[in-house]
């Protein structure tokens, strides 16, 4: 990979735990709407939201997120720890 390629990959990745499950996931807030999220662990081994999903037998590839990480990152949104590209 590029040092362009990487850089427009990773530049602007804030950390964000999880307030439920502590699971820390990269994200990157494009717009108001968009929401880059990059899983830095096994989701269905950390987040219980994952694993419950898992055992009930979906296929948690095609999953983004739980709700309870949604709420944490609009939380951190709003509390200034991830910037949204162009406000």
């Amino acid at each position: 990979m590029t040092t362009e390629a990487r850089e427009f990959l990773t530049a602007g990745l804030r950390p964000v735990d999880c307030d439920t499950c502590g699971t820390c996931v990269l994200v990157k807030k494009n717009s108001a709407q968009h929401t880059s999220i990059q899983w830095t662990t096994d989701a269905a081994s950390t987040c219980s939201v994952f694993a419950e999903r898992k055992a009930a037998g979906e296929n948690t590839a095609l999953l983004d997120t739980c709700e309870r990480l949604t709420d944490s990152i609009v939380r951190a949104v709003k509390n200034g720890l991830v910037e949204v590209a162009g406000d």
